[in-house]
């Protein structure tokens, strides 16, 4: 399979709710459209330092995250930060990872959403047709 790469809109969760709430003009929540690798063995959302701070996410913890090729590094782990794809949206951490250039849309985020990559026609696609639908057990 070859590299899938999707269009997505991050937003500033908290920046958001003050908007929703007529403290802040909608126009000025933080917010970033970026096209993302659709990375399924990635975990969450990884994103670089540049777009933490363009997003202002504030660093919740640090953590040791296993990269390809079995190395480890010290990454970022962010608060909630709200992703878009279409009319669907899901919130997940961030894992900011030190030298990452791509912004990678891992697989919490794709099960949030109800998406999946499409093995054909190598995009991204709703799981379930066009109908989010979220299974509970």
């Amino acid at each position: 399979m070859g590299e899938v790469r999707t269009e997505i809109t991050l937003v500033n969760i908290e920046d958001q709710g003050v908007a929703n709430r007529g403290y802040m003009p909608q126009d000025q929540v933080r917010r970033l459209t970026v096209n993302a690798v659709v990375d399924t063995s990635a975990w969450t959302l990884i994103i670089n330092e540049e777009t933490r701070e363009k997003l202002g996410l504030r660093v919740e913890e640090i953590s040791e995250t296993i990269v390809a090729g079995g190395g480890t590094v010290l990454s970022r782990i962010t608060e909630y930060v709200e992703v878009r794809w279409k009319d669907r949206k899901t919130a997940c951490e961030a894992v900011v990872l030190p030298g990452e250039e791509d912004i990678l849309l891992g697989a919490y985020s794709l099960e949030g959403m109800d998406l999946m990559i499409h093995p054909r026609r190598q995009e991204v696609t709703g799981a379930h047709g066009d109908k989010i639908r979220n299974v509970v057990k």
